[in-house]
C-alpha cells in the first residue's frame, strides 16, 4: 500500500505528468472522454520536472497535453474548495486556445480545447459525479462542430461511492484508485482492477514512488494544506450546525416554556449540541481515512483515540 495520496498535486503531476507514465494519462483521459474509438496517443507538453514545478508552483497546477489529432488537453487535480471554480477553469481552458496561435498563424490552425477537471469536492447540486460542457443552441440544441472547439469535463470524485465490485467503466477505475490507492496492493487487486495494465501499472508505482528532501517537504506542505481546507471545513460545518441548533432550540425553548417545558428543552439543546460536534468529529475523521492519512496524524488534528479511528476505519469498510 502507499503512504502517498494520488491526488495531491505533486504526486499527481509525478504520476501521471511524467512523460514515461504517458500511458497512464492516456488512460486517464480515455475513461473521461469515454469515446469511441479510443485514443492511442498522447505527447505531454509540460512533463514533471522539480525544478520547474517548485519555480511555477503559483501558475503551473496543471498537465497539459496534445493527442494524434492535435487536440490540446489541460488535466488538472484540485482538492481544495473553490467558489469560483468555474469561471477559472473558463479562464485556463480559453487560455490554452488562444495560445495556440503564434505568429503567422490564423484561425484555421486553432484545434479543438478539452478541459478535465478532477474535484474533490462537490461543485454541483446533484449526484452526477461526471459532466461534460460544450456550447450548443439554447433553443433547438443543435451542435455545430466549430462551436465544440471548446470543452469542459468535470469529475467529482467525492460524489463517486461504488464498491470495487461494482465499478464497470474505465473511469469507474480510475476515480475508485484516486480516491482508495491507499487500499491498493498490486499483488491483491480487486479482479475489477487487476485486468487493466494501465491500472496495475499506476498502483505499482505509487506503491514503490519516492520523493527527495524537497520534493517531501513540498508534499507534507500540500497534505498539510489539505489537512487544513478539511479543518476549515468542518468548523465552517460545525458552526453552522451549532448556530442552526441554537436558533431551533431558541425557538423551541419559547414554545417550551409556555407550556412549561423548559427543563427538557435545555436538556434536549445539550444533547442536540453534543451530538452535533460528534458527528461532526467522526465526518471529519472519515474524510481524513478516505485520504490515506495515517491514524496518528488523525488522532493529532481531531483528539480522536487511536481505538476510535481504527473503529471507524473498520465500520467505514464494512458500509
Amino acid at each position: 500500500m502507499s503512504s502517498y495520496n494520488p491526488k495531491i498535486d505533486l504526486v499527481f503531476r509525478k504520476l501521471f505528468g511524467s512523460e514515461e507514465n504517458a500511458d497512464l494519462l492516456l488512460s486517464l483521459v480515455n475513461g473521461v472522454l469515454d469515446c469511441h474509438p479510443r485514443l492511442t496517443a498522447l505527447n505531454i507538453k509540460n512533463p514533471y520536472n522539480l525544478a520547474t514545478y517548485v519555480g511555477g508552483k503559483m501558475s503551473i497546477l496543471d498537465i497539459k497535453a496534445v493527442d494524434d489529432q492535435g487536440v490540446w488537453y489541460d488535466i488538472e487535480v484540485q482538492i481544495g474548495e473553490h467558489g469560483y471554480y468555474g469561471k477559472r477553469a473558463l479562464y485556463y481552458l480559453s487560455q490554452m486556445y488562444v495560445d495556440q496561435l503564434v505568429e503567422g498563424a490564423t484561425y484555421a490552425d486553432l484545434n479543438k480545447t478539452i478541459g478535465i477537471h478532477l474535484l474533490d469536492f462537490n461543485y454541483f447540486g446533484d449526484d452526477r459525479f461526471r459532466r461534460h460542457f460544450v456550447f450548443k443552441d439554447m433553443e433547438t440544441d443543435e451542435y455545430l462542430e466549430h462551436l465544440s472547439y471548446q470543452q469542459l469535463y468535470f469529475i467529482e470524485m467525492r460524489k463517486f461511492n461504488k464498491d470495487w465490485n461494482e465499478l464497470r467503466t474505465l473511469l469507474d477505475r480510475w476515480i475508485a484508485f484516486l480516491n482508495k490507492a491507499h487500499e491498493l496492493k498490486k499483488n491483491s487487486l480487486p479482479p475489477t482492477m487487476s485486468d487493466d495494465p494501465a491500472l496495475v501499472k499506476a498502483v505499482e508505482i505509487l506503491n514503490q514512488i519516492s520523493f527527495n528532501k524537497q520534493e517531501r517537504e513540498i508534499y507534507d506542505a500540500e497534505l498539510k494544506a489539505r489537512l487544513d481546507d478539511l479543518e476549515e471545513l468542518r468548523t465552517a460545518e460545525a458552526r453552522g450546525r451549532t448556530e442552526g441548533e441554537a436558533i431551533g432550540m431558541e425557538k423551541g425553548e419559547a414554545i417550551g416554556m409556555e407550556k412549561g417545558e423548559a427543563i427538557g428543552m435545555e436538556k434536549g439543546e445539550a444533547i442536540g449540541m453534543e451530538k452535533g460536534r460528534t458527528e461532526a468529529l467522526r465526518e471529519t475523521a472519515l474524510n481524513f481515512l478516505r485520504e490515506g492519512i495515517p491514524a496518528e496524524v488523525i488522532a493529532l488534528a481531531t483528539g480522536m483515540t487511536l481505538d476510535e479511528i481504527t473503529t471507524l476505519g473498520k465500520e467505514a469498510k464494512s458500509e
